[in-house]
């Protein structure tokens, strides 16, 4: 059976390395990014070339995936005059692996779908090394003909491939699972920041929680900063604000609150406005220990 051919928005540390595991399982692949660097790498590869605009690419391409930051940038790249909207074919289908709001995907979604053009929003879990290798977490959506026509590409992409549902469904999850998360480390984070200033010693306070149920990988995160100094949980509080951000927005769509979000949302844009944005998220362990009454 004949590969489709592949176009990619977005070549970052996780969709770089996306592309690089599709160009090692020999899918052809255009491509399209900012960095003039991170393309040439991809062309050095190999059986890729560039695109000049999204329609160039859509109009070339069977499936076109994207690997942006924002909502904003994805509808940037779909509805724009050269974009993805104005050259998508027919029976082609985009899928979105980035955190987006599932109002715009759904938008999106219809837009594409009087094109004849399908859409399945696709988030992602784990982290770049898991990309290059073909490992990550996969949380699909969408109508289940475009599911299928995708799968067994999102299965050289990841080790667990989800599919959830109508469209919409996957970026929904994906919103609720950093919601857990991000409100987890900053509360780990805090209760680090504490004990420092109650004089509790941050190492015996870890040995103690971890033995009980409160153990979990991302206490591991905030006692490898806030004890031993390493922040190796590779995501940016940038990045951590604009999914709670997100998740607000999701929630408000919905009809309800979620007042535990807005606290987490508020402590993450604090720790923002003060510089710290690049960061990876247990660093808000420092901005938790300076903070005053």
């Amino acid at each position: 059976m004949t590969k489709p051919i592949i176009g990619f928005i977005g070549l970052g540390l996780m969709g770089g390395n996306m592309v690089e595991n599709l160009q090692k399982k020999d899918f052809e692949l255009v491509v399209m990014d900012l960095d003039k660097d991170a393309v040439q790498s991809v062309l050095d590869r190999g059986n890729a070339r560039a695109a000049a605009s999204p329609k160039e690419l859509a109009e070339a391409c069977d499936i076109v995936m994207l690997c942006l930051t924002t909502s904003e940038v994805v509808e940037k790249i779909v509805y724009g005059d050269d974009g993805i909207l104005a050259g998508i074919k027919d029976g082609s289908v985009l899928v979105d692996f980035g955190t987006s709001i599932p109002a715009s995907t759904r938008k999106i979604g219809a837009d594409l779908a009087a094109k004849g053009a399908g859409m399945v929003d696709a988030p992602l879990g784990r982290t770049p090394a898991h990309a290059k290798d073909g490992l990550l977490n996969i949380m699909a959506a969408g109508d289940q003909k475009w599911f299928d026509k995708v799968k067994p590409i999102l299965d050289q992409q990841g080790e667990n491939v989800f599919y959830l549902g109508a469209l919409g469904a996957g970026h929904t999850t994906k919103l609720i699972n950093n919601f857990m998360g991000m409100t987890t480390v900053c509360t780990m984070s805090q209760a680090f920041a504490v004990a420092d200033r109650a004089g509790v010693d941050r190492a015996q306070l870890y040995d103690i929680m971890s033995t009980g149920p409160s153990n979990s990988p991302f206490m591991g995160f905030c006692k490898n900063y806030a004890v031993d100094g390493v922040s190796d949980l590779g995501f940016s509080l940038n990045n951590a604000n604009k999914d709670l951000g997100y998740f607000l927005r999701m929630v408000e769509d919905l009809g309800t609150r979620a007042e535990i979000a807005e606290g987490t949302s508020h402590n993450l844009q604090a720790a923002v406005d003060a510089g710290m944005g690049q960061g990876n998220v247990p660093e808000i362990f420092d901005y938790f220990r300076k903070l005053e009454a």
